[in-house]
């Protein structure tokens, strides 16, 4: 089976039951971010792995509460971001230039 946002969402809610508000997932993502920090200090591939996994898995689940489709999402954002002007920060990360 390929797992998609509904199929995970769906899983989500019938393991733990209904959401009490997204703002629960969220934060419990952030406990899922510190994971992959630690795992990325480790250069620890694997665990890098399932802790993006975790992570996404938890978007997945907000965006479905707010109606949102991941995948859409990420298109139309990408289209945004390379119409848009960068600078470079010099470290592999950057900002947009508002207009």
């Amino acid at each position: 089976m390929t797992e998609t946002q509904s199929s995970i969402s769906a899983w989500g809610e019938e393991t733990f039951g209904p959401v009490a508000s997204p703002s629960v997932l969220v934060e419990r993502a952030r406990v899922e971010f510190d994971e992959l920090a630690e795992a990325v200090g480790q250069m620890d591939n694997a665990a890098v792995g399932h802790e993006i996994a975790d992570i996404l898995i938890l978007l997945y689940r907000v965006a479905t509460l707010h109606g949102c489709d991941v995948d859409e999402m990420v298109q139309a954002k990408m289209r945004i971001n390379r119409g848009r002007e960068w600078v470079r920060a010099g470290d592999g990360t950057g900002r947009h230039v508002k207009r």
